[in-house]
C-alpha cells in the first residue's frame, strides 16, 4: 500500500475555524455525519445510539402528539438554532405549528421551541446534563426533559424541568418512574411502562 492510498482511504475531517464554527457552517459543510451538532462554535459528532434510546424517543413523540394541541407539534432529532455559535439537536422538541414551514426544512429556531427532550447516553452524559440544559434555560426554552435509564429493567425515569422567568434556570418539578402526567407544556400523559411493549 502507498503512502497516497493510504492518505485516500483516511477520512478528512473539517479543520475548524480561528473563531469556531457557526450555524451557518453546521448546514453547508459537506459530508458531516447525521446528528452533528455545534457547541460553541464546536462540531459535536454523535456515536451510534443504544436500542433504549430508540425505543425511548418512539415512545414519547408517539404519546407527546397524541395529546398535542393543534397549535403544537411535536419533532424528533432536529436542529434549533440559539445563536450563531450553538445549534443543538434534542432527542424530542414541542414546537409552535406555524414554525413548520416546508418537508424539507433542517432547523428550527429557539424562540419556537416549547419543550426540548434529551435521553441521555453514554457519549451525551455531560452534555444532556450540564450543557444543553443550561444553553436551552438561558435562550428562553420554557421546559426540558431529561431521561435516564434505571435499574436492572433499564427503565426510563424522567426528569422534568421548568424555567424559572426570575432567575432564567431550570428547577426540578418532578422526576417521574411509571408514568408522566403534568400540564405543562399542555395536558401529557405518558405511560413509561409501555417501553415494554415496544
Amino acid at each position: 500500500m502507498t503512502a497516497e492510498s493510504a492518505e485516500h482511504r483516511r477520512p478528512r475531517w473539517p479543520v475548524p475555524p480561528v473563531d469556531g464554527y457557526t450555524v451557518d457552517d453546521l448546514f453547508t459543510l459537506p459530508d458531516l455525519p447525521p446528528h452533528t451538532e455545534l457547541i460553541d462554535g464546536s462540531l459535536v459528532f454523535v456515536s451510534a445510539q443504544r436500542d433504549f434510546h430508540s425505543v425511548v424517543i418512539d415512545l414519547l413523540v408517539s404519546e407527546l402528539r397524541r395529546t398535542a394541541p393543534r397549535e403544537l407539534r411535536v419533532r424528533r432529532e432536529m436542529t434549533v438554532v440559539i445563536d450563531r455559535r450553538n445549534g443543538p439537536e434534542p432527542d424530542v422538541s414541542v414546537v409552535h405549528a406555524e414554525a413548520v414551514q416546508n418537508r424539507e426544512q433542517t432547523y428550527y429556531k429557539v424562540a419556537d421551541v416549547l419543550l426540548a427532550v434529551e435521553v441521555v447516553s453514554p457519549d451525551s452524559e455531560a452534555r444532556d446534563r450540564d450543557y444543553k440544559p443550561h444553553k436551552y434555560a438561558a435562550a428562553g426554552i420554557p421546559h426540558y426533559w431529561l431521561v435516564d435509564m434505571t435499574g436492572q429493567d433499564q427503565h426510563p425515569v424522567v426528569q422534568v424541568y421548568e424555567r424559572g422567568e426570575a432567575t432564567g434556570t431550570y428547577a426540578l418539578t418532578g422526576i417521574y418512574h411509571d408514568r408522566v402526567k403534568v400540564n405543562v407544556p399542555y395536558d401529557i400523559d405518558v405511560d413509561l411502562t409501555a417501553i415494554n411493549e415496544l
